[in-house]
């Protein structure tokens, strides 16, 4: 089949037509037509950069605001009860955001991200699912929390992503190596971003079961400078 043909098949199919309409548009045969829309389709969004595929969803976690500076976008602040209730809620805040692959088929990425001081921990994907997935996928993703995931707007999730890694590396830590894999899938930010990172605006600390937090620690000191930063870790 032509690149031709293919091309006035998804022109058709753009413009709302069904796979008869299409079929005797083009003189094929009807059983030949549904094939040929999803070769169609999968050609095109072969050629769509990942942030401009059609976005089905994006969740953050509950209580991912505590602690932020978020003056400047108070509809963020406002959408995240349990952050502005819960001051110990805050620290780190996992996303998961789905974009459309072809007809019955997304792809997933997830971001763990430290928003007071280490910026990106880690990410997973980008992974291809079924788009009926996506629910149970979205359940196991989030089920560390007791309350369910909050719908947000990609923007939110391009700020606080790409905000927390600028601010990780003005202190001297780097994204995780996967996130360079993710990263297409989540678009830029606009502009220089809305939200002041660190727990009321400096960074803290806090390890995890894979850090060192002596190397942490050495490097703020130096970045930071003593006394303008906090820390909480078990020190061996």
């Amino acid at each position: 089949m032509t690149d031709d043909v293919l091309s006035q098949i998804l022109s058709l199919r753009e413009r709302g037509s069904t796979p008869k309409q299409i079929a005797k548009a083009l003189g094929l045969r009807p059983a030949v037509v549904a094939p040929l829309i999803r070769q169609a389709a999968e050609a095109h969004q072969g050629g769509v950069d990942p942030a401009e595929r059609s976005l089905m969803g994006c969740w953050i976690s509950p209580g991912w605001s505590a602690g932020l500076g978020l003056d400047d976008v108070p509809q963020w602040a406002a959408a995240d009860p349990i952050g502005a209730a819960d001051p110990d809620a805050g620290g780190l805040a996992k996303i998961l955001i789905v974009r459309r692959e072809r007809a019955s088929r997304v792809t997933v990425c997830g971001y763990l991200v430290d928003v007071y001081c280490l910026g990106v921990k880690d990410s997973i994907g980008p992974q291809l699912i079924g788009s009926g997935s996506v629910d149970a996928y979205r359940h196991n993703f989030f089920e560390a929390f007791n309350t369910p995931a909050l719908p947000a707007p990609v923007e939110l999730a391009q700020d606080l992503i790409h905000g927390a890694v600028a601010y990780a590396r003005g202190l001297g830590f780097e994204p995780a190596a996967n996130f360079a894999l993710t990263a297409p899938y989540l678009g830029t930010s606009t502009g220089p971003t809305a939200i002041r990172f660190g727990r009321e605006g400096k960074p803290f600390y806090i390890s995890g079961p894979y850090d060192n937090p002596r190397a942490v620690i050495a490097t703020l000191e130096t970045t930071a400078g003593p006394g303008n930063y906090h820390y909480l870790t078990h020190l061996r």
